[in-house]
């Protein structure tokens, strides 16, 4: 083992929350790296989505970097342009824009066994080396657009949300929404008052967690400024930080009381807030609250009552030039038809070729379902780190703090090679190979392998998370067990 300190060339892959949040850690160690973002601007989903009435499900004050609280959100959910502004003034304010390679795809990665560095090839040609790769590329910004037969053929604008079309008709117009997760849900609330008709396609509806929403006043916000411990006591409020212990404790018990919980109050929010007894069973799901990603809003059985709002529950059998049609033979004339069909969520850094020691193809390693160990490293790809990447904690919960807990453990695995201690670090196979057996079976036992279809399961229906507590994680992030890792000198 070598024990003289090396100076590291970090590449940092996508310029959204983890990205950034990477980059400022680095900064702060005086490390030399490079952000390479593929778009022409930060932001990661908050940059890809601006539908009307997006909104973030967390908290504002709980939705910022731990060392950046902001005083000037507008309201207690924040909307997604502010969301996105947040993260436009933290980087400018931490000075790493100059460090950031806008418009510029990572292609390719490949590691160099000889040389124990990593090659990757960008979009225009060009190949840079780094000593470690931190793939902060995200989960939710590869479009997941529907298999509907004629879709091609809608003669009027049809896109997805993540591509939202400033020049489609809404005012006035008779439009047609495909998909009820968070993005439908949201989008209903924003326009049911714009539009003629809006005919809300629901394959399966969703359970509702009631929740508030406020304007904070100049004053509050004045208050914040001159007092940053006002923030902090929405941020670590008792039944913020009691809700997120509830949900996590009530996925991996599903027979507790916090599961129980959970599904009353979902329940009586569907029997008190609507008082149609037909809607009121079209809105019900039959499933159980949390098996899909709960849906936190203020407003959504208000606003889907507005007369301009038709809820169709039926099956799509095909969309025409002028509308779509049912398998019942009803047809919904329309002149905008928008698809909140959510992400390919196995994603991940692909389709980047990913190439670790040996030549191992990520792909390769992901064919049966993406995964790491404890979301975080894979073995067969030394100095290569993720952040939120699969298998991690998923829930209405900040993924700033999930990623803010994944730096500290890979900042200590680095540690290693900064102090020259080792050249490459990666986990062993058995380390792995005990993780994700003991993450399957426990998986399958949680809420989200609990009967419904969701975007939490892979391809053989077993939930893509983390299945035990938040708590455990958080344990679990606090420090390497370096006896799960083999450091090559």
């Amino acid at each position: 083992m070598t024990s003289t300190p090396k100076a590291l060339r970090y590449a940092i892959i996508g310029a959204g929350m983890a990205g950034v949040l990477a980059a400022i850690k680095l900064k702060e160690r005086g490390e030399q790296f490079t952000v390479y973002e593929k778009a022409a601007k930060i932001g990661g989903t908050w940059r890809e989505n601006r539908y009307p009435g997006l909104t973030c499900d967390v908290p504002a004050h709980a939705y910022t970097y731990s060392f950046e609280p902001y005083a000037e959100w507008r309201n207690y959910y924040a909307t997604g342009s502010e969301v996105q502004g947040y993260f436009e003034y933290v980087a400018d304010k931490y000075g790493i824009l100059p460090s950031i390679r806008f418009g510029c795809e990572v292609v390719s990665t490949v590691f160099d066994d000889a040389r124990q560095v990593w090659t990757l090839g960008l979009a225009n040609g060009e190949t840079v080396e780094a000593d470690v790769v931190i793939a902060a590329s995200g989960v939710l910004h590869h479009p997941k657009m529907p298999d509907i037969p004629g879709l091609d053929t809608f003669a009027g604008k049809a896109f997805h949300t993540a591509r939202w079309d400033d020049s489609a008709q809404i005012d006035g117009a008779k439009v047609g929404l495909i998909g009820c997760g968070s993005t439908g849900i949201q989008i209903v609330t924003a326009i049911n008052k714009q539009v003629d008709k809006l005919v809300h396609f629901q394959r399966s509806p969703q359970w509702v967690m009631p929740v508030p929403q406020f304007e904070y006043t100049d004053e509050e916000r004045a208050a914040f400024r001159s007092n940053p411990e006002l923030m902090d006591a929405i941020r670590y409020n008792e039944e913020y930080i009691g809700a997120i212990k509830r949900f996590t404790d009530g996925v991996t018990d599903i027979e507790g009381p916090e599961m129980h919980e959970i599904e009353e109050v979902c329940r009586q929010n569907l029997e008190n807030s609507i008082p149609d007894p037909e809607l009121r069973e079209k809105l019900r799901p039959n499933y159980r609250a949390a098996c899909k990603r709960l849906i936190y809003s203020w407003c959504y059985y208000e606003e889907v009552q507005h007369p301009a709002v038709f809820v169709e529950t039926g099956r799509i059998e095909r969309i025409e030039p002028t509308g779509v049609r049912m398998q019942d033979g009803t047809f919904h004339e329309l002149d905008t038809l928008i698809l909140a069909t959510g992400f390919q969520a196995d994603r991940f850094i692909r389709p980047t070729t990913v190439l670790g020691a040996g030549g191992i193809s990520l792909d390769h390693v992901w064919e049966r379902r993406p995964t790491a160990y404890l979301a975080v490293t894979l073995p067969g790809f030394p100095n290569f780190f993720m952040l939120n990447g699969p298998t991690g904690p998923v829930g209405n919960f900040s993924l700033i703090d999930i990623a803010e807990r994944q730096w500290t453990y890979i900042d200590q695995l680095i540690e290693q090679l900064r102090s020259g201690h080792a050249r490459s670090v990666v986990p062993t196979q058995a380390a792995f190979d005990d993780y994700e057996t003991r993450r399957v079976a426990a998986a399958k036992k949680t809420i989200f392998g609990s009967g419904c279809t969701s975007w939490y399961l892979d391809n053989e229906g077993v939930p893509a998370t983390w299945p035990w507590s938040y708590d455990a994680f958080a344990d679990a992030m606090a420090a390497p067990v370096m006896e799960d890792y083999a450091l090559i000198a």
